[in-house]
C-alpha cells in the first residue's frame, strides 16, 4: 500500500474504527465521547504528504460535520501574539447544540510498560519513549486549553462573537493501545477496546519464525488489517528490522500467524 489519494479511505476508516481512549472525565478534562452510527466516504482533497496528525485532523473535522446537531465554526486557528509571533493553535471551534465548544484532537500509539509508575495513564509511553500519556495529558490541560483564555486569542472569538467564559472544552482523544506479548490486562481507567495488539523486543523476533510480516508506512498504521498485502518471512524482513534495530527504531509490524489470524504489533528497540 502506498502514501497516495486514493488511500485515504482506507487510512480514514482504520482511523474512524479506532474507538475514543476515555469516556469520563479524565484529569478534570472532558472527553468528547459523540460517536456515528455509520462511516461514510472521506472525499475531502488533502495533500498527500501531510503528517498523520494533520492527516487525523482532517478525518476529524470531516466527522464533525457529519453530526445533525454539530456545525463546525473554525478549524486550526493559529493565535498570534505582537507581529508573527503564533503561540499556539485551537484545534477546533464548533457548536453542539447552540453550545461552543473548543476541541483538541489527539490519535495516539501507546504501549504499555508497568515498570514506569503506579497508574495506567503513568505506564503508557510512546513506541520510540519520547511521549507519553501523562505528558499528552498535562500538556493539553496546562499548555492547549488555557491557550482559550489567552488575551491574544479573543480577537479571533470575537470574529465568530464568542465569550471565552461561555465556551466548554473537550478532548478528542483516539488511541491504540499494545500490551507487552503474553500479557492479559484488563485496563479500568481507559476504554479496553483500544487494545489493539502487543509488542517485543527485538530479541524475541525468533518467537515468530512462522509467521509471514508485514511493515506499512507510517501513515499506514492507521489502517485496519486486511490480508491482502505483500507479506513476508522472517528470513525475507530481517534485513530490514536489522536496520531499523541499529537506529533504535521501534516500527508497527503486521503478523500473520500459521493459522491465518492477524495482529499489529510493535517490535521494540528497549
Amino acid at each position: 500500500m502506498s502514501d497516495k489519494t486514493d488511500n485515504f479511505q482506507a487510512q480514514f476508516s482504520g482511523f474512524f474504527n479506532t474507538p475514543h481512549l476515555f469516556f469520563s472525565e479524565i484529569n478534570t478534562m472532558q472527553p468528547f465521547v459523540k460517536q456515528l452510527d455509520r462511516s461514510f466516504v472521506f472525499n475531502k482533497v488533502v495533500r498527500p504528504n501531510i503528517r498523520l496528525g494533520q492527516r487525523v485532523e482532517q478525518f476529524v473535522f470531516e466527522e464533525l460535520k457529519h453530526f445533525d446537531d454539530i456545525s463546525v465554526l473554525s478549524e486550526n486557528i493559529q493565535i498570534q501574539e505582537n507581529v508573527n509571533q503564533t503561540i499556539g493553535e485551537l484545534d477546533c471551534l464548533l457548536l453542539d447544540k447552540a453550545q461552543p465548544i473548543h476541541l483538541e484532537i489527539q490519535f495516539k500509539y501507546y504501549l504499555y510498560d508497568a515498570s514506569l509508575g503506579n497508574t495506567e495513564i503513568e505506564c503508557l509511553i510512546g513506541p520510540m519513549r519520547r511521549d507519553s500519556l501523562i505528558e499528552k495529558l498535562n500538556k493539553l490541560k496546562l499548555k492547549q486549553l488555557p491557550l482559550l483564555h489567552h488575551n491574544a486569542t479573543t480577537p479571533y472569538l470575537d470574529k465568530l462573537q464568542l465569550k471565552a467564559n461561555t465556551i466548554k472544552q473537550q478532548i478528542y482523544f483516539k488511541a491504540q493501545i499494545f500490551v507487552p506479548y503474553g500479557s492479559d490486562i484488563t485496563f479500568k481507567t481507559i476504554n479496553n477496546a483500544c487494545v489493539y495488539g502487543f509488542y517485543f523486543n527485538y530479541k524475541d523476533l525468533g518467537l515468530f519464525k512462522d509467521c509471514k510480516f508485514y511493515i506499512p508506512q507510517k501513515t499506514d498504521w492507521l489502517l485496519d488489517l486486511n490480508s491482502h498485502v505483500n507479506w513476508l518471512t522472517l528470513e525475507q524482513i530481517q534485513p530490514q528490522l536489522t536496520v531499523y534495530q541499529s537506529e533504535n527504531y521501534s516500527p508497527l509490524l503486521w503478523l500473520k500467524f500459521p493459522n491465518g489470524q492477524m495482529t499489529k504489533c510493535f517490535v521494540v528497540a528497549w
